[in-house]
């Protein structure tokens, strides 16, 4: 069966198209894309999709989610998550380790995958854990959990708190050619804090996290990926500090690419004086100075990957004190319409970039290109959003699909429709 969609905006980074097209699908495969799509022999037969004038992007790919399955699936389920991923444009997502028990045995890995091919919904591709147990003590046996299907390696939740430990990661899994991605805190720095460490903070009287408990790890690790190799991916940055050195070293030319999220570019610690967990958040939200920082460094490259952190929590783990809710929101039904009105809207990045930052970067940077993901080259597997940027989306209880509801967004306003996600030529959303 082939499928046209036509009458559409094209955006494609990873083969620079951006203008009106159409879209040629066969067998779950690209077969053509642009002008010659409506021409080619296979179109004469195909069912007909008009989008409308809509933009047509490669499904997006998210670097970091919490599906919570196996052991919370009262807050997330890989199903659920899966859901929310498709509804928000994502066709693949990369999900953390830290689930109850952790991913750090083949058992654990393939639990995972049969469970997202039951679900049928999006790509789904588990992380492993760096360390046994994620007691940061001695390295998970990598070798096996690659084979098994992880496409990198993280204690996401927890920092790697020993320098030899992580060398030994960025070493191994440079023979692997995966990355190890790095959740930065300094745990000693950090100590019992629940925001940023700042005017804020003290005008509250709440314990606070300092810049420099994201930017001493960052630091550190910068130097264990210039001595080793090995290819170190700096989870959720948030800081000034962070996104120069970040800057530095992609000047060197070292292997460091590092992501950002929605939340960390939309709003500051200046949020907490409300006393709402659902701003509640690790790295924490930081000022409006940070966010300046993070918004040039998407602007001039330094951000390689827009990621959620889709971290659901339920009711009984927000609705407390301040000091004793959960960190973490969900964040992958937001994720588009706060890129467009924040990114786009406001002129620092242009759509195009902000498909790439969403779609064909982040398949790189945990090399799913190399399965044709992340774009829509012919041959390619048929993984494809179509959403209307102009179209209003309000954020409430029946625009989230997640099974859990924790986001500072409620109530919001924002662009970006999703009219319909494809993952392999079928259509799984809209």
């Amino acid at each position: 069966m082939s499928l046209l969609v036509k009458n559409v905006h094209l955006v494609d980074p990873s083969q620079n198209l951006d203008g009106p097209g159409a879209l040629l699908i066969a067998e779950g495969k690209v077969v053509a894309i642009g002008a010659e799509a409506v021409k080619h022999p296979q179109a004469a037969g195909a069912d007909v999709v008009d989008g409308g004038g809509a933009v047509l992007a490669p499904g997006f790919v998210d670097l970091h989610v919490h599906f919570r399955e196996p052991g919370q699936t009262r807050k997330e389920s890989i199903e659920t998550g899966s859901r929310a991923a498709v509804a928000g444009g994502f066709s693949s997502v990369c999900a953390m380790a830290n689930t109850k028990p952790v991913n750090d045995t083949v058992a654990i890995t393939e639990m995972m995958l049969s469970r997202a091919a039951k679900a049928d919904l999006c790509r789904y591709f588990p992380i492993g854990t760096v360390s046994r147990e994620m007691k940061g003590e001695e390295l998970a046996d990598m070798g096996t959990l690659k084979t098994a299907g992880c496409v990198a390696f993280s204690d996401d939740g927890l920092p790697i708190g020993s320098a030899s430990l992580m060398r030994r990661a960025l070493e191994y899994t440079r023979w692997l050619d995966v990355p190890v991605v790095a959740h930065e805190e300094d745990k000693d720095l950090a100590g019992k804090g629940y925001m940023h460490e700042g005017a804020v903070s003290a005008s509250l009287g709440c314990l606070g996290i300092p810049s420099a408990a994201e930017e001493a790890m960052v630091a550190r690790d910068i130097v264990l990926a210039e001595h080793t190799g090995g290819h170190l991916h700096l989870a959720h940055l948030s800081t000034q500090g962070s996104m120069r050195m970040v800057r530095e070293a992609k000047s060197r030319g070292l292997r460091v690419t590092c992501e950002v999220t929605p939340h960390h570019f939309a709003l500051s610690d200046k949020e907490l004086m409300k006393f709402d967990s659902d701003f509640k958040m690790n790295p924490p939200l930081r000022t409006d100075a940070d966010i300046q920082a993070v918004l040039e460094a998407i602007a001039d490259g330094t951000v390689d990957a827009i990621a959620t952190d889709h971290a659901p929590h339920g009711w009984d783990d927000k609705e407390v004190e301040l000091p004793f809710a959960a960190f973490g929101i969900i964040g992958l039904e937001t994720a588009l319409p706060l890129t467009l009105e924040l990114l786009v809207n406001r002129k620092v990045i242009s759509l195009a970039k902000a498909i790439s930052l969403l779609s064909w970067e982040p398949a790189k940077v945990f090399h799913l290109d190399r399965q044709g993901l992340g774009g829509l080259r012919p041959g390619a597997p048929a993984d494809f959003v179509l959403f209307d940027p102009n179209a209003q989306v309000q954020v409430d209880r029946e625009f989230i699909q997640s099974k859990s509801f924790n986001t500072p967004f409620k109530g919001w306003t924002l662009p970006g429709r999703i009219l319909g996600t494809w993952v392999g030529g079928k259509k799984v959303w809209g």
